[in-house]
């Protein structure tokens, strides 16, 4: 009973990135979640987490435990509801809010391989660009590309995105390839006024990130069509990497000024609940982090 609840307890902290907010989930005091871990920790004999002035994070080994507990804890669950005689099968409607280039090319695979898999779930999905607030937006899953804005939301990591600079071959023949930064401004340069992601656009150089104010060619209002213009040689585009990916495999695209990209952007599936997330954001959850893990355009 003691081991149950010290997972309990260590599995909040790990899903919620702290101690407080732990605290609020499982609606005990902050003392109680410090005694458990330590208990925990004292009991395995090893750190699990590092402790600081601003808070705590997992040690690789407790990032193994976590994701451990809480498989253990939801079979645990599962199996309680089987013996009561509960549906454990996913079941209802799904909501989830995504970029739209990310969502088109890398979450519409998953979604239709999941729907194949639990016949009972029904899905919503919310293609817009800027984050929105899941409770008051009723989203049960969103993806979110860049750091998280508040430490205490419920996440998982799955990979990472590089910010790019793209043009096709045949563009970069005809007019050469830019060098450093400062040479774009010779370049025909393409941007996506709705997309925050390239303007202006971001280069760090030694001695820090730079700004370029980009004055473009070709102003479009979808990134799709920014992007399409540059496989059509009309000058150079800002993009995030998974949105090139296949063109860049098939050589249809070719990124520039790789030595002065910035640091890249991680992506986050983020939910509600945490723990008490329902059957059917858990599976879901569980079903694209294992799948979206493994793409290679999410490895940069």
């Amino acid at each position: 009973m003691e081991r149950h609840r010290q997972m309990t307890v260590f599995a909040a902290v790990a899903q919620s990135s702290g101690l407080a907010a732990a605290s609020r989930l499982l609606n005990v005091s902050e003392a109680t979640v410090s005694r458990a871990l330590w208990a925990l920790e004292q009991r395995l004999g090893t750190q699990l987490l590092e402790r600081s002035t601003r808070g705590v994070r997992l040690t690789e080994t407790g990032r193994l435990f976590a994701e451990e507990c809480v498989r253990l804890l939801r079979a645990t669950d599962e199996a309680d509801a089987s013996a009561n005689g509960l549906h454990v099968e996913p079941r209802g409607l799904l909501t989830l809010a995504t970029p739209v280039l990310f969502g088109d090319r890398m979450m519409m695979p998953v979604v239709l391989e999941y729907l194949d898999a639990w016949p009972g779930i029904q899905m919503s999905i919310a293609y817009q660009n800027a984050f929105p607030d899941l409770h008051e937006d009723g989203v049960d899953v969103a993806v979110l590309i860049g750091e998280l804005p508040d430490a205490h939301m419920v996440a998982r990591r799955v990979g990472r995105v590089r910010q790019l600079i793209c043009a096709s071959p045949a563009y970069l023949l005809a007019h050469g390839e830019p060098r450093e930064p400062v040479a774009l401004t010779d370049h025909r340069l393409i941007v996506c006024s709705a997309d925050s992601w390239t303007q202006p656009w971001r280069f760090e150089p030694e001695g820090g990130v730079r700004h370029l104010i980009s004055k473009p060619v070709l102003r479009c209002t979808s990134q799709v069509a920014a992007i399409d213009a540059a496989l059509q040689s009309a000058g150079l585009v800002s993009c995030l990497s998974h949105e090139v990916h296949e063109h860049l495999e098939e050589g249809r695209l070719r990124a520039v000024l790789q030595t002065f990209e910035v640091a890249p952007l991680p992506v986050h599936l983020i939910y509600r609940e945490g723990l008490r997330a329902s059957a059917r954001v858990r599976s879901f959850i569980d079903f694209a982090v294992e799948r979206l893990r493994t793409h290679s355009a999410l490895s940069a």
